[in-house]
């Protein structure tokens, strides 16, 4: 089903450079969404820090560290709350043609072409391949000219060899832009975020983009191939990720805590999309800490 396009992001890299790279040592405050999209693919590892993964149709929560590679024209919102004291966030952006238009169409280069593809869906490596990857990356910063092409192309072809990855927004997600329209979904993004522990009716939410009830939500739908219900429940599920890791609070205050007005709607929403009871989540966080603690 086409969908609507977000807003579109220049990237610019400096003069006498194919590539944007930059690197980010302080925690960063974002409290609003940043609904975007961008020709470029995007290359993101950061080496110790939180957030929340917003892609495509993705949404989700992140803790300690992660490495992922976006393709030409996902839409994705800034992570949030990204960094600790002592992380450091690298990203790097660069054109699929780079290197020239048929670079990556030579035999050679086949593995890295089916990566690009691939990374359309966005890509999400594990442990394995952000030990193996993740200090490569962060090395480009220092490096210039050849050295730091011929690195990237060797992180490139690390992860097209990995099999340590998970595809985050499997259904596809593709837009056909309007600024009207792209300007509706960023209120509506800001909006849910910012609102999503109470209450927000239909009658609400389609006032503040001028729409009636019908129209809004065939328009959301068509947009981001969800209902607006189902969107402000993944809001208030990665929250709970958030406060389960985070806080010492009860299961059950932070089912209301997020919004929910009922706990066996929050267990079934929160199994649903994550895949797992909010015990069970709990219960590996804490085991992931545990392990971290002892390296």
């Amino acid at each position: 089903m086409p969908n609507k396009k977000p807003t579109f992001e220049k990237v610019s890299p400096s003069f006498g450079s194919s590539l944007l790279i930059k690197q980010h040592t302080e925690k960063r405050e974002n409290n609003f969404a940043f609904w975007h999209f961008h020709p470029e693919l995007e290359l993101v590892y950061v080496n110790k820090g939180k957030g929340k993964r917003h892609i495509g149709n993705h949404l989700s929560y992140f803790n300690n560290s992660q490495l992922i590679l976006l393709g030409s024209n996902l839409p994705h919102n800034g992570f949030t709350d990204r960094l600790t004291a002592n992380g450091t966030e690298t990203v790097v952006q660069f054109k699929s043609d780079f290197l020239g238009e048929g670079f990556f169409n030579a035999p050679e280069m086949n593995g890295i072409a089916n990566l690009f593809e691939r990374a359309k869906k966005g890509i999400l490596y594990r442990p394995e391949a952000k030990k193996l990857v993740g200090p490569k990356i962060e090395s480009l910063i220092d490096l210039e000219g050849f050295e730091r092409i011929l690195m990237l192309l060797e992180v490139l072809n690390d992860l097209a060899k990995s099999e340590d990855y998970s595809l985050l927004n499997a259904d596809g997600f593709a837009f056909e832009t309007k600024p009207q329209d792209s300007s509706k979904i960023d209120i509506i993004f800001k909006f849910v975020n910012t609102n999503f522990q109470r209450h927000i009716s239909l009658e609400e939410i389609a006032d503040k983009v001028s729409m009636t009830v019908p129209a809004f939500c065939r328009f959301f739908k068509k947009a981001t191939g969800k209902t607006f219900t189902e969107i402000v429940n993944e809001y208030r599920v990665v929250h709970a990720t958030k406060l389960l890791n985070e806080s010492q609070l009860s299961i059950a205050d932070i089912c209301y805590e997020c919004g929910f007005n009922n706990f066996s709607h929050f267990n079934k929403q929160f199994n649903e999309i994550t895949g797992k009871s909010a015990s069970n989540y709990r219960k590996e966080i804490k085991k992931i800490i545990e392990q971290t603690s002892l390296v």
